[in-house]
């Protein structure tokens, strides 16, 4: 598995080939069948995989918030719901977001998230591999595995699978 803080670096080299693969799975792969694919990879590969000591995904994506996610953090820091929205987010047009890039969240020091039970869906279900419909998913899956070690590693093993290279 890709170190985290190599991920970048690694997608680089094949960003381009992640998208002809793309491609190819649209026209080539069965969806039910992807579907399993994924699913099995996901199992497998984060069963033994300590997202807290990555987060990449914490540091790279701006979290979006709905109000019953704001109304569970207040509960869980033991603060008001305002506190919250003032001292954590923003609004915006569309909605809450995180105030920054890196998640407010996240405790730097040892990877874990200052929310933990009460993670808003977006965060839950990231990278969402495990999800049906990947075939129509799988741009999103691209940006993913610039960000996710699983990922990643998820596209390599596919590849080798559909024997794209």
């Amino acid at each position: 598995m890709i170190e985290p803080s190599r991920i970048k670096d690694e997608f680089k080299k094949v960003e381009k080939e992640n998208h002809r693969f793309r491609t190819y799975l649209k026209i080539h792969a069965d969806e039910d069948e992807l579907d399993e694919q994924f699913l099995e990879l996901h199992n497998e590969l984060f069963k033994n995989y300590d997202c807290n000591k990555c987060r990449n995904c914490c540091r790279e994506y701006v979290m979006t918030f709905e109000e019953s996610d704001i109304n569970s953090a207040a509960k869980e820091l033991k603060i008001t719901k305002d506190e919250v929205i003032n001292k954590y987010i923003k609004i915006t047009g569309n909605g809450y977001e995180s105030k920054d890039k890196i998640c407010c969240f996240l405790n730097e020091k040892d990877g874990t998230c200052k929310i933990e039970n009460c993670k808003p869906e977006g965060c839950r279900e990231y990278p969402f591999t495990n999800k049906p419909e990947r075939l129509f998913s799988l741009l999103s899956i691209i940006e993913s595995a610039s960000v996710c070690p699983v990922v990643f590693q998820m596209l390599e093993r596919l590849k080798k699978i559909y024997r794209f290279r």
